[in-house]
């Protein structure tokens, strides 16, 4: 008979706070423009409809209107703004979405960087944090933001990618949805101005 691994006080306080964490949801895909965020939101309206409290904390629509229509209708919690040099920054106002605690957050872009001066350095440990305050989260991420991706994104494309993540972020995700656009579909979407 196998031995069972002793269990650890640590190892129930885990759990406990498991149980009191957020979900994590993520749009995965491989470029920008395959639809990502978009779907992000069409599950929020969707939820919203549902009487699910659900807020939008951070969306970049790219100036695409499909995008910009599918947010209409969803409460935004208004972006920080954060002076840099001579431009002034737009960020997720993380102390808000906090402070208003609906049920579901949308966060576009994962693995963004935050302005310098912000509370974290990356966005995922914005997503970490309204996670651990057991709101539940949906988000989007292209592929090569993964770290373990790294090399061999920069040895098949020849460029370097500065915005990573570690891999355990989407690993312990409790739902990851991958999001394609046939070849064909793609090269009309970058003709017509959309990627």
């Amino acid at each position: 008979m196998p031995k069972k691994k002793t269990k650890t006080p640590e190892d129930f306080l885990k759990l406990l706070k498991a149980e009191k964490r957020g979900k994590l949801k993520v749009y995965l895909g491989s470029a920008a423009g395959v639809g990502k965020t978009y779907r992000m939101l069409g599950e929020g309206k969707q939820l919203n409809q549902n009487g699910i409290d659900v807020v939008i904390g951070y969306v970049e629509p790219h100036e695409r209107p499909e995008t910009i229509a599918q947010a209409e209708g969803l409460e935004f919690v208004p972006p920080k703004m954060v002076a840099h040099g001579n431009l002034t920054l737009k960020e997720m106002d993380l102390d808000a979405v906090l402070k208003r605690k609906p049920a579901v957050v949308l966060v576009d872009e994962l693995a963004h960087t935050n302005a310098p001066g912000s509370k974290n350095v990356k966005r995922y440990q914005d997503v970490e944090e309204i996670l651990n305050a057991g709101i539940s989260v949906i988000t989007t991420l292209n592929i090569q933001h993964l770290e373990s991706l790294y090399n061999d994104i920069e040895n098949a494309t020849g460029i370097k990618v500065n915005e990573r993540i570690p891999d355990d972020i989407v690993g312990d995700a409790d739902l990851v949805v991958n999001v394609e656009l046939e070849a064909e579909d793609l090269i009309a979407r970058l003709k017509a101005g959309k990627l």
